[in-house]
């Protein structure tokens, strides 16, 4: 028997109600789909490519998986452009112990 979206969206409810009885904090109801959110969200910061997230979630449009079911902050943003800095940076100290240019990552290539 096949549990369907129902059967997990009263396991959570009962697992909400009886954590907001007993703390003063609540916490809202949780639906199976904002786990399907959460779980984007959660791919795309991993750094998994947006076609196979796309794939995964099903959706025929990536512009649905990336601006309706992604959900990015200011702490992201900061995040990258640290590991970028710290990239930069590791490809000059790169370039002055080999004393030649790395191989640069472009993803795409002009024909």
């Amino acid at each position: 028997m096949p549990l369907v979206a129902m059967h997990w969206e009263h396991r959570f409810n009962h697992m909400v109600k009886r954590y907001n009885d007993i703390f003063r904090v609540q916490i809202p109801n949780i639906t199976p789909h904002v786990c399907c959110h959460t779980y984007c969200s959660n791919m795309a910061k991993s750094g998994m490519n947006p076609k196979t997230l796309q794939y995964l979630m099903g959706h025929s449009d990536i512009g649905v998986t990336l601006n309706t079911y992604t959900h990015l902050g200011l702490e992201d943003a900061a995040d990258e452009l640290k590991r970028m800095e710290e990239l930069a940076d590791a490809r000059k100290e790169l370039e002055k112990v080999k004393g030649e240019n790395p191989v640069s990552q472009k993803i795409f290539r002009a024909i």
